[in-house]
């Protein structure tokens, strides 16, 4: 598996000014800690035993469903958290774009999933030239248009040897994301695949998310009707003996419903062994709000003791306290999620304080109204706890995915508060 080096230095934020470069493997010896000011505020900070927690969990879940795991890369665009999910026991890895797959490829991924439709010339060519460099890459993608295989036979028409593109036949939902609509639809597209000489079908994806409401009870029976779907689509692809290879790929999986899909994954009724495949991104850190309350939901219905564990948040400082229950902390747009609902305070350490079992649980009042560019606005009763100007807020959040594109590196810290590595991000 290719090593990626990454040396950690001024130009990424919050690293010290004063610090001198260094490499993840030195980042331990710096002896930083996350309540000794070392680092500037705000601060993206990794929990080493969530994450490694999350990536054991989740892989013991997909080995007891019988199902491959495919993580999405897009969550953290990290090569180090690729790494750490591939040695974990990841079957391979889900991009949505060929920049994200070439990222992947120099991290050592070797099956990868493109969760989107591949068209353009530019990356046609693209995906192509990494299949030629790495003989031993497979990479699938996906098609739900007549209108696109036109095109990628275009550009293959102008190729003068080509190996067809592996691809998978995307099944959606009315008026959500792409995908075909219909069985007469997907049919008659997967005929023209299975004519094609630019392409092969090896298979079937969904996303189930798009149907989720975070109400079991609508989610049961919004999936279990598009996973009907899926299911009658792909036995009728396999009864017209369409897919290119002994095994069919199923696939489907978002971070929120992903029990409910789980019945497509391992198949039935067809002449053909199937391979599925999880593609749940956001496990790895997980979050506060809106995958925990999916969880709590999976824990539910799956009868489950334990789950994830979120594994990421933001480290701030309070900066001004200007008026009776109204404080500012150093956290904005530019630092922290906010596209799905605002960060959510979870824990203070004192100004001075040194010892993580001095840090305490924010009280319920305490809650992130809005957000500037650089400031959080914390609103509290001033009857109760009141934050002081130089005390340290922990924010929670809510979709991952949207907190590590604001960041060029987090430091991964332990339990004790002693960091001890970083990762990088390619966004």
């Amino acid at each position: 598996m290719t090593q990626v080096v990454q040396t950690f230095d001024a130009r990424c934020k919050s690293f010290p000014l004063t610090a001198v470069p260094s490499r993840a493997d030195g980042i331990a010896a710096q002896q930083w800690h996350l309540l000794g000011d070392d680092l500037a505020y705000p601060l993206a900070v990794l929990n080493r035993p969530a994450l490694n927690h999350n990536l054991a969990w989740m892989q013991a879940y997909a080995a007891r469903k019988n199902v491959h795991l495919a993580p999405h890369g897009k969550t953290t665009m990290s090569p180090e958290l690729f790494r750490m999910q591939l040695e974990a026991g990841a079957w391979g890895l889900t991009f949505a774009t060929i920049f994200q797959l070439a990222v992947g490829v120099q991290a050592g991924v070797r099956k990868a999933i493109i969760a989107n439709q591949v068209l353009a010339a530019a990356d046609l060519a693209g995906l192509h030239s990494l299949l030629q460099a790495h003989a031993d890459l497979q990479v699938w993608f996906l098609v739900d248009s007549l209108a696109q295989l036109r095109l990628i036979e275009q550009w293959v028409a102008t190729q003068p040897m080509f190996k067809p593109f592996d691809v998978l036949l995307e099944i959606g939902v009315l008026g959500k994301r792409t995908g075909c609509r219909t069985q007469p639809e997907a049919l008659a597209l997967a005929q023209a695949m299975a004519a094609s000489s630019a392409v092969r079908l090896c298979g079937v994806e969904c996303y189930e998310g798009i149907a989720a409401q975070c109400d079991s009870e609508h989610d049961v029976a919004a999936v279990t009707d598009l996973v009907r779907r899926v299911r009658d689509i792909t036995q009728a692809c396999d009864a017209q003996q369409l897919f290119a290879f002994d095994t069919i790929l199923l696939t489907a999986g978002g971070s929120a419903v992903f029990d409910l899909v789980l019945p497509l994954l391992v198949g039935s009724g067809l002449s053909k062994p199937v391979e599925g495949v999880l593609r749940s991104g956001c496990y790895i850190t997980h979050d506060h709000g809106h995958y925990q309350r999916y969880l709590n939901l999976v824990q539910q219905r799956e009868g489950l003791k334990e789950s994830l564990l979120p594994a990421l948040e933001v480290w701030t400082l309070v900066q001004s306290v200007p008026e009776p229950g109204l404080a500012f902390l150093t956290c904005g747009r530019r630092d922290i999620s906010y596209d799905l609902e605002l960060p959510m305070p979870q824990r203070i350490a004192r100004a001075g304080v040194r010892h993580m079992e001095d840090v305490v649980a924010t009280p319920p009042d305490w809650r992130i109204t809005a957000l500037n560019d650089q400031h959080a606005y914390l609103q509290f009763d001033p009857a109760g706890l009141v934050p002081a100007v130089g005390d340290r807020v922990v924010l929670g959040l809510s979709h991952p995915c949207t907190t590590f594109d604001k960041w060029r590196w987090m430091v991964i810290a332990e339990d004790d508060g002693l960091v001890t590595g970083a990762i990088h991000t390619c966004f």
